[in-house]
């Protein structure tokens, strides 16, 4: 019998670059901007990033639709090809309109990796451990996200901006091959597609239960498929509760990474500090979806979301409040740990209760209009920042974002509950 777990590695690998992504164009663009051969303004950088996360909300959308059409595998390898060839190419550019480009559609690779990674994790480990597979997948976004700014130190200085696209492409064109031979396709997929010879084998192989009860209840209710299927019961509730939250979740997300040093450097925090306040954020991301994971698990990703987005207000309110360094520092880590796993929450929430012939639809969904909400974080910033708000008013700004974040997921509801952690046994309950 072989494990899920070069499954779940193999896709880590791929949010890893993902996390790659989040941080390279802000690690870059102060020596793009100092670079004599080009010299591209703050506004042709802002124009950059958010092309790119256009392109991630097309891809999550378009792409993440395709997987419950064409097969997870096949989504993965393109995204990974893709991304990772036109990350290569802007290693080799001067030209901004190129430039944008190729990060607009690198991002519509990348927007179709995310959703269709957890998807797949979610089939391979079941669907009782949406909790956890989720939260184990994006670390490695978080990771991705810490390893590159570390790389940028080493890097850029002497090697020059251009390197940290080359660099960070190879991983990706490595993976690539690697998938082609040892990642299997997902016996649900298959069998949702009539390949059910081969999906009944790949099921053996893995020690997967290949239709569980949310599928057969979904077979008797209907055999619909796409995005239109979400807007009908007895997804319709909870489709448009979870992208509300999406956008409130991937919000908080880029808000912070984008402008927490700067609210902290308007709090009259040298730089230094204000850099480490971002450091530690993003450990505690890591540490929080850890924690998150075994949570959900026992008592559900809906449960977990709601109490992670609640205490993620309650700590951003908390920083603006002048204390000790040291107790600062604790709290910026304790506010990392629940803001940036709420939003993994909330795809937890989704591969869990949608089947499997519905999954990366869903998924690819919520990403894709959360990715709306991606863009407004850093704009939220840059408005309070513009107008002298950042502090304290930012923290309470964000605060009300996570609080918000928490009603609207409060509106979802579970497709069916768990008996017991022990016999970890679905129970259908319908929706409206």
């Amino acid at each position: 019998m072989r494990s899920p777990a070069i499954v779940v590695v193999l896709l880590w690998i791929a949010v890893l670059l993902d996390g790659f992504d989040m941080v390279v164009l802000g690690a870059t663009l102060p020596a793009m901007m100092d670079d004599p051969n080009w010299h591209p303004t703050a506004a042709q950088g802002t124009q950059i990033s958010t092309a790119g996360l256009f392109g991630m909300m097309i891809g999550a959308l378009v792409i993440g639709a395709a997987t419950d059409k064409i097969g997870r595998r096949n989504v993965m390898i393109f995204s990974v090809s893709a991304f990772s060839l036109l990350t290569l190419a802007m290693g080799f550019t001067y030209s901004f309109w190129i430039f944008l480009l190729l990060r607009f559609f690198a991002g519509v690779g990348l927007g179709g990796c995310l959703p269709t990674a957890i998807s797949m994790v979610t089939e391979f480990r079941g669907r009782d451990k949406a909790g956890s597979s989720t939260t184990t997948v994006m670390t490695g976004y978080h990771i991705g996200a810490v390893l590159t700014a570390l790389l940028g130190i080493f890097i850029i200085e002497p090697f020059g901006w251009h390197a940290m696209y080359i660099i960070g492409a190879i991983p990706g064109l490595i993976l690539a091959p690697v998938m082609y031979f040892l990642l299997p396709e997902s016996p649900q997929y298959l069998n949702n597609v009539g390949r059910t010879k081969e999906a009944q084998e790949i099921a053996d192989q893995y020690g997967l239960e290949l239709v569980d009860e949310l599928d057969r209840e979904a077979a008797a209710h209907s055999q619909e498929t796409g995005a239109k299927a979400l807007l009908k019961p007895p997804y319709l509730r909870n489709s448009l509760a979870v992208w509300a939250t999406s956008f409130m979740g991937l919000l908080l997300v880029y808000g912070l990474n984008t402008w927490l040093p700067q609210i902290m450097r308007a709090a009259d925090y040298d730089m230094g500090n204000s850099l480490g306040f971002l450091m530690v954020l993003n450990i505690g991301a890591v540490v929080g979806l850890i924690i998150a994971g075994a949570v959900s698990d026992r008592f559900s990703p809906r449960t977990t979301a709601l109490l992670w987005f609640v205490m993620s207000a309650v700590f951003l309110a908390l920083m603006a409040i002048r204390m000790p360094m040291t107790a600062l520092y604790i709290t910026v880590f304790i506010t990392g740990i629940f803001v940036f796993c709420s939003q993994n929450l909330v795809y937890a929430f989704v591969g869990e209760n949608h089947p499997s012939n519905l999954r990366a639809t869903a998924m690819g969904m919520a990403a894709g209009i959360g990715r709306l909400g991606a863009i407004s974080g850093p704009v939220l910033g840059g408005l309070l920042i513009t107008y002298n708000l950042a502090y304290p008013w930012g923290f309470f700004a964000y605060a009300a974002v996570g609080l918000l974040g928490a009603i609207l997921m409060s509106i979802t509801r579970p497709l069916y509950k768990k008996r017991s952690r022990v016999t970890a046994e679905a129970e259908p309950q319908s929706v409206s």
